[in-house]
């Protein structure tokens, strides 16, 4: 049985965006296709460890060789289009806390959407013993410190854990630093590999 278990959240517990918010997004944007979301994407790694977000779309824009219109509008939809979650993964954080074991979230997520998320799923989110956001620690997966962190956040050494994440280059990270990682599949997964 593992006790020490840690989740990414999105791709694991949270959903990532919707074919519906990625629209709404390129609507606002004025850009759709490959380009604006290799754009979105390749500046994301400061976003995540505390860029400011007027400054993350700046870049985005200056990557794409343009300006957006409405930059409050592109930034509210961005935020929207994470905080939704997957109930049966919500449902088993509950069972693992019920039965005792020590739970950790390590999550890049920027620093505008944890209050969000935090007031929309705080009742689970309280469940985990620690919650270790990039943004609030300076540095994002798959950087080997992120998940030293975290397992200090915890209280336990890397080789404690297991941890699950939706990406390989974050789960071979894991694994760098000592962590039993799996890329997650589902909550039938874990239940497996933890029970």
């Amino acid at each position: 049985m593992s006790d020490v278990i840690v989740f990414d959240l999105y791709g694991v517990i949270a959903r990532t965006q919707s074919p519906e918010a990625v629209r709404r997004i390129e609507s606002l944007a004025g850009r759709s296709g490959p380009a604006f979301w290799d754009a979105y994407w390749s500046c994301r790694p400061a976003y995540d460890a505390g860029q400011e977000s007027t400054a993350y779309w700046t870049n985005v824009a200056a990557a794409l060789g343009t300006e957006f219109p409405d930059v409050p509008a592109l930034i509210e939809a961005d935020l929207d289009s994470w905080t939704d979650v997957d109930d049966r993964m919500v449902d088993l954080v509950g069972e693992l806390a019920d039965e005792g074991r020590t739970l950790g979230l390590l999550s890049n997520i920027i620093g505008d959407l944890v209050p969000r998320i935090e007031e929309r799923h705080g009742s689970w989110l309280a469940r985990f013993d620690a919650l270790t956001y990039s943004c609030r620690i300076g540095v994002a997966k798959p950087d080997p410190r992120a998940y030293r962190i975290c397992a200090e956040r915890l209280g336990v050494d890397p080789a404690d854990v297991v941890f699950f994440d939706d990406t390989e280059r974050n789960v071979l990270a894991a694994r760098e630093v000592g962590m039993r990682a799996e890329v997650f599949t589902g909550p039938d997964q874990v239940r497996a590999l933890v029970s």
